[in-house]
């Protein structure tokens, strides 16, 4: 029963449409209309501006933190999966919300509070590899695939060198699989040299 009712308020959470809600009631926006039409942090940048992007992927980012968090809550204290099960729960409400016709996110934002809520050093150290790798490519679609690509090589890396975590290599092995998957069109158009690029690094 409470492990039911972990998993259900971890796919809400991670179904809150943020890009939706700030769109609808600050700027009078369905950001769906506009721009890629994805609900994630990228197409809120672009639509409504740098503030409200970054409002949406600081809280996008804190849905997934919050679901991993959940067993620290006295009643989830014996629920029966993992922390990262919930994590991955969460992307999933993030990318297909049942508050938003279950069209959401590319799965980026809440993948990373995930691991922010499990390994902080873990995701400080991909933060700081998605501004360079953001740097260098001009693409924040390309700088989430590769990044995900470099967040399994250092859960492997790390669970053979420092400690073993076989949860999270499978967890960031699904993440990534979600991440590619859900930037399908845009490695398309990564291949034919009509991805968009940014300009503000």
């Amino acid at each position: 029963m409470i492990t039911g009712i972990a998993l259900l308020l971890a796919y809400l959470l991670g179904s809150i449409p943020t890009g939706l809600i700030i769109g609808k009631v600050f700027f009078k926006t369905d950001i769906r209309e506009h721009g890629s039409g994805n609900l994630g942090g990228t197409n809120t940048f672009r639509v409504l501006g740098k503030p409200a992007g970054l409002i949406v992927s600081l809280i996008d980012i804190l849905k997934g933190t919050a679901a991993v968090l959940l067993p620290a809550l006295a009643i989830f204290t014996d629920v029966g999966v993992h922390p990262l099960v919930l994590g991955a729960v969460a992307v999933i409400g993030h990318m297909y919300p049942v508050f938003a016709g279950f069209r959401g996110g590319k799965a980026v934002a809440t993948s990373a509070g995930v691991l922010l809520g499990y390994n902080w050093l873990f995701f400080l150290i991909l933060l700081v590899l998605f501004f360079v790798l953001l740097k260098l490519t001009k693409m924040v679609s390309l700088t989430s695939i590769l990044l995900s690509i470099i967040a399994f090589l250092m859960a492997v890396g790390s669970h053979f060198l420092i400690r073993p975590d076989v949860p999270l290599i499978l967890l960031i092995s699904v993440l990534m699989i979600f991440i590619v998957y859900r930037h399908r069109a845009n490695i398309s158009r990564i291949r034919q040299g009509t991805e968009p690029k940014i300009s503000w690094i």
